[in-house]
């Protein structure tokens, strides 16, 4: 299996292609994104683009079975033209150079929703749509709580001193409530079930992501 990620110097990114690069049955893994990751690997390729420029990138995409789409960021402090560029336009940009057979797995939030009034949520959930128009096999994630693991961490200061206070909490917080929990490595593991073509409703919450982790 030859599988995309895009988005992978992220918290999320990070645990994903961990476990893409652990699967025995995954033979490549491409990596496209404007920073390097800094990890070496026999099945990693990665292309160093700017991802609101698809000519620099879009010719590397051919002939994978699944993209996994890690990119994301806060709405704080951005129009809405500026969100959806970043969220809306430059996913469909990647989307639209690929195979409608591949698996399209996207990461998007809670409380996403096409019809909100709240703009992230809004345009979050035109994204979601749009991909599942487009592709037979695509799928969205709305994890809530993620627990970063194996060393991932978050780009963003204020993610990172809340995650790093938290961690004492996890265990009693994961106990509490259950159904709003997952981790970075679950993450990555349900991604590539639904790449091995594991049955699953189109939008995924983090107990659907652990029931998929664990398959």
């Amino acid at each position: 299996m030859r599988v995309i990620v895009f988005g992978a110097t992220g918290m999320i990114g990070q645990g994903v292609l961990r476990e893409c690069l652990l699967a025995p049955d995954v033979s490549e893994v491409l990596v496209v994104g404007r920073t390097p990751t800094g990890v070496t690997d026999p099945k990693l390729t990665e292309v160093i683009a700017d991802l609101g420029q698809p000519a620099e990138y879009t010719a590397f995409l051919q002939g994978f079975d699944a993209c996994f789409f890690c990119v994301g960021v806060s709405s704080a402090g951005m129009s809405e033209a500026d969100y959806r560029r970043v969220t809306y336009t430059m996913t469909m940009d990647v989307a639209r150079t690929l195979r409608r057979d591949v698996t399209f797995v996207y990461v998007s939030g809670q409380g996403a929703d096409a019809g909100g009034r709240r703009m992230w949520a809004r345009v979050k959930g035109e994204t979601e749509n749009a991909l599942f128009e487009r592709f037979d096999r695509a799928f969205a994630l709305r994890p809530g709580f993620i627990r970063a693991m194996h060393g991932a961490t978050s780009k963003t200061r204020s993610y990172r001193v809340l995650y790093m206070i938290g961690t004492p909490i996890w265990p009693v917080f994961t106990r509490l409530f259950p159904r709003m929990v997952t981790t970075t490595e679950a993450i990555g593991r349900a991604m590539l079930a639904l790449a091995r073509g594991a049955k699953a409703p189109k939008i995924l919450y983090a107990t659907g992501i652990n029931r998929l982790a664990r398959m």
